[in-house]
């Protein structure tokens, strides 16, 4: 282990982009496809992990959807959230906001209420990490679902949901139509944010901002097709979820190297690093800043930089005691030996 890598890995961490049914570790995966009945295609470990394998972002969405047939009971998302959440603290990732998908699960007969309590069963197992959920509204699922899944979480907030945001097959359904529904996300008082610029173009980027309003905006990588745009990133500070391995992992990047990472830092944009779904990518974050000092010349100033990026745009509610950055900054692994 280099001196680098043992300080990345010793460093506390934030995750802001985290889907908790695409974070399922392997062994846990595995357990819940024995669990389920198992299934012919992956007859073991070394399969499983070449199925989740993607040459583009359709192939992706299948995979997500064929992997959700395993999440059957509210017994499921207990597991599933207790071995992230241990996860998550191997890693030094002390904060966590985390996605999840509860209009995937209705047709099988899971309510919303019942996954949100079930998943902070979970995560209450492991207080080492604080973690606070995201709804994902499900694009897919059109605007009508997005506004019951809303109306759904509004009564929810106990669980510790603190705003909605929304994934799924952004190149076929654009923010546009969901603009009411993030309206009244806001008079709700959530925080919000959506995936735009990952499979779709710069458009959807600005759709996102124009029309939805958002907060913050997941990958962004294909912002910088229109400079314009990027100029209006700049200048309002929208905080950007950047996902680097993961858009090489869906073909949306065709290398790491072609990622704008490095390009926007240095306009200024406000970046954070995140995995995305590190189960299904067989992604770490002390991977993703591993690959920024290697390939794009990051330093270890620049790299605490995008760990207080991430904090100052973390939703956690106003509370008692230290901020999230006089915690970080106060870690022994904050410093690099």
């Amino acid at each position: 282990m280099t001196s680098q890598t043992a300080w990345l890995e010793a460093l506390p961490k934030a995750e802001l982009h985290l889907h908790l049914e695409g974070a399922i570790p392997l062994d846990a995966l595995w357990g819940l496809i024995e669990k389920h009945g198992g299934d012919a295609s992956v007859p073991n470990r070394g399969a499983l992990r070449q199925r989740l394998t993607y040459p583009d972002f359709p192939a992706f969405i299948e995979a997500w959807v064929w992997k959700n047939g395993f999440l059957n009971s509210y017994e499921d998302f207990t597991f599933i959230a207790e071995a992230v959440a241990r996860d998550l603290v191997r890693q030094n990732i002390l904060y966590a906001e985390l996605f999840f998908s509860p209009s995937r699960f209705a047709g099988q007969g899971l309510t919303t209420g019942g996954l949100a309590e079930a998943i902070r069963r979970g995560f209450d197992l492991v207080p080492q990490c604080e973690t606070w959920l995201i709804p994902d509204l499900v694009r897919d699922h059109g605007p009508a679902s997005a506004a019951r899944t809303l109306a759904e979480v509004a009564e929810l907030k106990e669980f510790g949901i603190v705003g909605i945001g929304m994934g799924g097959s952004e190149h076929t359904c654009p923010p546009e139509p969901f603009a009411a529904v993030y309206a009244e996300a806001r008079r709700r008082g959530f925080r919000t944010s959506v995936h735009a610029g990952e499979a779709a173009g710069a458009d959807s980027v600005r759709g996102a901002i124009e029309a939805l309003w958002v907060d913050r905006i997941g990958h962004a990588t294909r912002a910088e097709e229109d400079p314009s745009l990027i100029d209006l990133l700049a200048e309002h500070q929208i905080a950007l979820e950047l996902c680097p391995l993961s858009n090489v992992a869906t073909g949306s990047i065709a290398q790491i190297e072609d990622h704008p990472v490095r390009r926007y830092m240095d306009r200024g944009l406000k970046i954070s690093i995140n995995t995305d779904d590190p189960g299904m990518f067989h992604n770490a974050m002390a991977e993703e800043y591993g690959v920024l000092m290697d390939r794009f010349g990051f330093t270890a100033e620049e790299i605490r930089h995008l760990v207080l990026n991430a904090l100052d745009a973390a939703w956690r509610p106003a509370m008692p005691g230290p901020s999230l950055r006089d915690t970080f900054q106060a870690h022994p692994g904050w410093e690099r030996g």
